[in-house]
């Protein structure tokens, strides 16, 4: 019996489950898969990243939902998904970001439309859709740390958590609330092995002239992706990569430098302890291998086990 690769919902015989197919367009009947292989979709995607504004370590697509031809159309303008196909040096990217970033949501962060989709060759490819478009060709304004703070891609690692408070103060409608939901992050991250959240992959998007967080992005478990990785965070805290501790994160971090107080840190927390036995589900059901879903589980008990 299939499971959706959309909703994680058992589907018989089908691919996707109805549920999924609403999710993607109500009305959407079936969906055809990816024309092309993996190895077919990183050649169009290193064909057309001169012509994209997303670029990465990870071969990106633009795409677009053709409800007449039941199938997603990788364009070059007005795309409102980004599709990110296998990586050939890193083993189940799309796998191990879809069920981190569903991990997430169970922890109460803000989670844009995702999910994964069949290549011709039976890949899965994961696809989100966009939060900065709406109407057609039309951008809400969104700027990543890295262009916040004057830096570029070739400067993405070299700054501090510690450094980004200020960017939070100075940007933020309301600055006190979007602390809270970035200690969060941090937080989950650091659970879930993600070590490369790096300048760019955190945002401020601006709507009806209020400036919060963006809904997340990029966040997948690169620590089981990694052969023999020797850093924790992709940015020092209190001076170092690895050998964190929890005290760093709450004491330090969460009390000293974000000035949250502990009825926010302890309701964070609980919300963790709450979420952690959804989170051992979700990656049972994953469409990761036993051999993934076993260090992934490995990784995520020891973490919380600090806290």
């Amino acid at each position: 019996m299939n499971r959706c690769p959309i909703t994680y919902d058992l589907c018989g015989t089908d691919k996707y489950s109805k549920k999924g197919l609403r999710m993607i367009a109500p009305k959407l009947a079936y969906l055809n898969d990816l024309p092309y292989t993996a190895v077919e979709l990183r050649q169009e995607a290193a064909n057309r990243a001169k012509k994209l504004s997303i670029q990465g370590v990870q071969p990106k697509l633009s795409a677009a939902i053709s409800i007449v031809d039941q199938e997603f159309k990788i364009v070059d303008q007005f795309g409102t998904y980004i599709i990110k196909p296998q990586n050939d040096l890193f083993p189940q990217l799309p796998e191990n970001e879809d069920v981190t970033m569903r991990m997430a949501k169970v922890f109460g962060l803000e989670v844009p439309f995702h999910g994964m989709l069949y290549g011709k060759d039976g890949s899965l490819s994961y696809f989100i859709k966009r939060f900065d478009r709406y109407g057609k060709g039309n951008k809400f304004a969104t700027e990543d740390f890295a262009q916040l703070t004057g830096n570029t891609r070739d400067t993405k690692y070299r700054f501090t958590m510690e450094k980004l408070i200020p960017v939070l103060d100075e940007y933020c409608s309301f600055p006190a609330i979007e602390k809270a939901d970035f200690f969060k992050r941090i937080l989950f991250c650091y659970l879930t092995g993600n070590e490369d959240m790096h300048l760019k992959n955190f945002s401020l998007i601006t709507k009806n002239r209020k400036t919060t967080l963006t809904p997340i992005y990029d966040f997948l478990n690169s620590t089981i992706a990694i052969k023999n990785p020797d850093e924790e965070i992709a940015l020092t805290l209190k001076g170092k990569k690895s050998n964190l501790r929890a005290t760093d994160f709450i004491d330090y971090y969460g009390k000293e430098r974000l000035q949250l107080n502990e009825k926010i840190i302890a309701s964070i927390l609980e919300q963790m302890k709450k979420a952690t036995p959804e989170w051992k589900e979700l990656l049972e059901i994953s469409f990761l291998t036993d051999r993934m879903k076993e260090k992934y589980l490995e990784l995520l008990e020891s973490r919380v086990g600090m806290f």
